[in-house]
């Protein structure tokens, strides 16, 4: 009776022992996890929206794109669609005038997201608010040209690129934020000679 009680209780001791290391093993799997993802870094792209109509005058009005810039807004799309090798852009956020939610429209329809529309004008709020939503993604902020220089700053904390001319169109500013390392910052450009290439070739519409 005795050398069965003592099996039963050395049972129960090596129960308790294999249920404390998987609880380990979990809480450890976890705590990597949660550690990898805070090293991933999260990556901004801030684009203007494409041409309209009334560039330079936009606070006038909430004009559209214009032919141009209609397609302007497909080779964005082309240049974005797979920006990354095994991924793409996550998230998509448009500021609340219609020229940049018809940009950001194209890649969004063949990446199957939705256009988040917010104002853009808080800039403090606004980052915050994409960095702590979308750790370690890819987002595309599509704005008005006077809103990419203080975007970039409040992530830089410094102001990093130049005022965007009334008629400048097709830069794209990429903006890495690693976790452990400084912010970086890239300026490329999409759609180079579409303007010479459209007078060339009159795109048709408005």
């Amino acid at each position: 009776m005795v050398q069965t009680t003592n099996r039963a209780k050395s049972r129960r001791r090596r129960l308790r022992r294999r249920i404390a290391a998987i609880a380990g093993y979990v809480v450890i799997a976890i705590l990597l996890a949660w550690f990898l993802e805070l090293r991933l870094p999260t990556t901004v792209i801030f684009v203007r929206h494409a041409d309209t109509d009334a560039p330079g005058a936009e606070a006038a009005g909430d004009p559209p794109l214009n032919a141009l810039g209609r397609l302007r807004a497909e080779h964005l799309a082309d240049f974005l669609e797979r920006v990354d090798v095994l991924g793409g852009v996550n998230a998509i956020y448009a500021a609340p005038s219609l020229r940049t939610q018809e940009t950001a429209a194209p890649l969004a329809k063949r990446l199957g997201l939705e256009v988040a529309v917010t104002d853009h004008a808080e800039i403090e709020g606004f980052m915050g608010d994409v960095l702590r939503e979308h750790t370690g993604d890819i987002v595309l902020v599509v704005t008005d040209a006077e809103l990419i220089a203080p975007l970039v700053a409040e992530l830089h904390g410094h102001q990093s690129i130049p005022a965007i001319a009334p008629d400048e169109y097709g830069n794209v500013y990429i903006v890495t934020i690693p976790r452990f390392s400084g912010v970086k910052t890239l300026r490329l450009q999409y759609a180079q000679g579409l303007e010479a290439a459209a007078a060339a070739n009159p795109v048709n519409g408005p």
